[in-house]
């Protein structure tokens, strides 16, 4: 949301904060790729298993065994092999399932980036959107919806004016 509110464009899955964003500014405006929540629960019920996607798909694979191999880590080249075991071993988010959609929609994002005036229509469009993420109003509403509290708008002495003499105003 804070990048939104600085103009940048978001690319990710439909779940959390871009929920509320994609409602805000307009699925036109927001690059969402990957399963929905259904898909998701559907893939459970069937099992997922990280490691049926990495063998079907070469270029996932040569990815993963890249950051295993510490092809982006020279210096290291254990530095990130962790990160691809538990991605093989316990892909909880099934980042793998959605690997595929992100490419195509990377590719999108890759194309709109391309058209300087979309690109700057699409961020304009977004930071005039995300007035409801502004810290103003979400400090009204929890004061409102969860303290119980309403604003006070009485105004504050000058501080140039000794307290004393505020007070008595």
């Amino acid at each position: 949301m804070k990048f939104m509110l600085n103009g940048a464009l978001t690319i990710g899955t439909l779940d959390g904060a871009n929920v509320e964003m994609a409602e805000e500014m307009g699925d036109e405006n927001i690059f969402i790729f990957g399963m929905t929540v259904d898909e998701v629960e559907d893939l459970k019920r069937k099992g997922y298993n990280a490691m049926d996607y990495y063998n079907a798909n070469p270029e996932l694979k040569q990815v993963v065994d890249q950051i295993q191999n510490g092809f982006f880590s020279p210096g290291n080249p254990d530095e990130f092999r962790d990160l691809a075991d538990i991605l093989l071993k316990y892909d909880r988010f099934y980042l793998f399932a959605d690997y595929e959609a992100y490419i195509k929609k990377q590719e999108e994002v890759n194309s709109v980036y391309e058209n300087q005036a979309k690109w700057v229509e699409m961020a304009i469009h977004n930071i005039a959107s995300s007035g409801k993420f502004s810290s103003d109003r979400t400090i009204i509403d929890y004061g409102k919806d969860i303290w119980g509290i309403e604003p006070n708008y009485q105004k504050l002495p000058d501080p140039s004016v000794p307290r004393e003499l505020a007070l008595k105003e």
